[in-house]
């Protein structure tokens, strides 16, 4: 069995995070248990621009991933994070956020823990060829064309090993820090403080210059470049080898009908010949 973890604590939180971005963050919340994170701040009012919401729980009861899938990590079992963020208007290529915030998220973890998963498109951070956490990225548009984003994250941390296999989209594909680190996963309080700043400066930075600031390092932590793989969207399914992403964020494809540009799907790699 795994060790407790240390219980998610705001005061500790704050306490890991500089002075001169703690002083813009507006709110910053930990619930013992809630609907969901993301649900949490999307329905509270959206920040003042250049500030930041924060929220985290120890239990969500409608954890969810992208296509309204369900994602409920045990109690103190991982790091349930959201932070919203008010843009003056929307960026062009918001749809790449979430490969920022997978950016940022990597950058923290290796930090914290000395391991740096790779990034799965659009929205996974994986090691070992499994699941260690998602990204899902939500809006809403506010009068004047500003825009309310909301920035979630499901990172597995810690737990025993029944509930990790049973975890994932299918059994054993996911996993935890505890066994990315052989047992020395990073303190759960310290590691949200370093996520929190982080993505209070990727808000600025996409503000101002977008994917591009960011394109760079998600090709270094690209986990399907190069891979056969197949996109499914709906019933329609599509195979190809992955050749990166695009200045806006979306998946190249090549396939036998040439290259084509996936802007939202599910990725499954294919077994090489």
């Amino acid at each position: 069995m795994p060790q407790p973890l240390e219980p998610l604590d705001a005061d500790l939180i704050r306490s890991g995070i500089g002075a001169g971005v703690l002083q813009q963050i507006a709110r910053l919340e930990v619930f013992a248990e809630l609907g969901s994170t993301n649900a949490c701040l999307l329905a509270a009012p959206a920040p003042a621009p250049g500030n930041l919401t924060a929220a985290l729980a120890e239990f969500q009861r409608a954890g969810r991933g992208r296509w309204g899938r369900t994602w409920n990590m045990p109690p103190r079992s991982g790091i349930a994070l959201s932070v919203g963020w008010s843009f003056a208007e929307a960026p062009g290529d918001l749809s790449a956020l979430s490969l920022a915030a997978g950016v940022v998220a990597r950058q923290a973890i290796r930090a914290a823990s000395g391991r740096a998963p790779a990034l799965k498109w659009p929205n996974d951070l994986v090691w070992a060829d499994r699941k260690l956490g998602g990204i899902l990225v939500e809006t809403a548009s506010r009068p004047g064309g500003s825009c309310h984003v909301v920035v979630g994250l499901g990172l597995n941390v810690s737990m025993d090993d029944e509930t990790l296999w049973n975890l994932g989209e299918r059994p054993g594909s996911a996993i935890d820090m505890a066994m990315m680190t052989a047992g020395r996963p990073p303190l759960r309080n310290e590691l949200a403080a370093r996520l929190i700043e982080g993505y209070f400066g990727m808000f600025g930075t996409f503000e101002r210059s977008g994917f591009a600031a960011y394109r760079v390092a998600y090709r270094e932590a690209d986990y399907l470049k190069r891979r056969p793989v197949t996109v499914s969207d709906g019933s329609n399914r599509l195979s190809g080898t992955a050749e990166g992403v695009d200045p806006s964020g979306a998946l190249i494809l090549m396939t036998g009908d040439g290259r084509r540009r996936i802007v939202a799907g599910d990725v499954t790699v294919r077994p090489r010949r």
